[in-house]
């Protein structure tokens, strides 16, 4: 039988969503110690227990609207006044969240993507970095960034969008930038963003708004030039300018 603890590994690799529940205090008779946990998923089954009965029932709907809030809570409570258990004493449940990473895709595996793909991973992104050239896709040794050595029109169609989806185009050509854009703009997505000068995001907006007739609104959605203006001068700076955008853009979701 697989542990808690295995459990919650296979959650976050399958990107399924539940949430973790232990009881951190107790006082007096209470079925479960300190330390006991239960997982509960999306639709209210349950791996674990912390004591059966009402009190576990109850738990279970708090953990589903957990899910939904997506914020960790502690709940009190009194066995013998709020759920009728004879035992009697009191039990504190603190309910968090088992969250899906958010998923960023990298196009392009030069200097720039290959930073940045490096920092990403440390900040709760599972990086999957895309190129169609084997020598730069090669270099990358690193076990925790997923690699597709594929143009992009072979993976763009075998790639997963949703609303935590983070999209960078870093590429080595002008044109297979905007042919992502185009590709992505319409996919759901929390970020999308494209490096560039200024020069050649005013021409992609006229291209787009002309030619794909998008509109001012969806353009604007699109960060470009990618990043924050800090200035940034190397590619390891420049990935560090749109790590911290992406930082900015996940966690003003996470709390909205």
């Amino acid at each position: 039988m697989k542990t808690i603890y295995e459990k919650i590994v296979e959650i976050e690799k399958e990107n399924k969503v539940a949430a973790l529940c232990t009881i951190v205090n107790t006082k007096g008779s209470t079925p479960r110690k300190v330390g006991a946990k239960m997982i509960v998923y999306d639709d209210g089954k349950i791996f674990g227990t912390i004591g059966g009965g009402e009190l576990e029932k109850s738990v279970i709907k708090q953990a589903v609207e957990i899910i939904k809030t997506k914020q960790p809570q502690v709940f009190r409570h009194d066995l013998l006044h709020q759920h009728n258990m004879c035992c009697g004493g009191t039990v504190e449940v603190f309910i968090e969240p088992i969250m899906k990473k958010n998923k960023l895709y990298i196009f392009g595996a030069g200097h720039v993507g290959k930073a940045l793909s490096h920092y990403a991973k440390d900040f709760e992104f599972e990086v999957v970095l895309i190129d169609d050239r084997k020598e730069y896709i090669d270099e990358i040794n690193d076990g925790e960034i997923n690699k597709m050595n594929l143009s992009h029109q072979q993976a763009l169609p075998l790639l997963p969008f949703d609303e935590q989806t983070y999209i960078c185009i870093v590429t080595y050509s002008h044109p297979i930038d905007r042919e992502i854009l185009a590709y992505c703009i319409k996919k759901p997505h929390a970020y999308l963003g494209m490096i560039g000068s200024d020069r050649k995001v005013a021409m992609t907006k006229k291209m787009f708004s002309e030619g794909l007739e998008m509109t001012d609104e969806e353009l604007e959605e699109v960060d470009m030039p990618m990043g924050l203006n800090i200035h940034a001068e190397t590619p390891e700076e420049i990935a560090i300018s749109i790590l911290s955008k992406l930082i900015e853009t996940k966690n003003k979701v996470e709390h909205e």
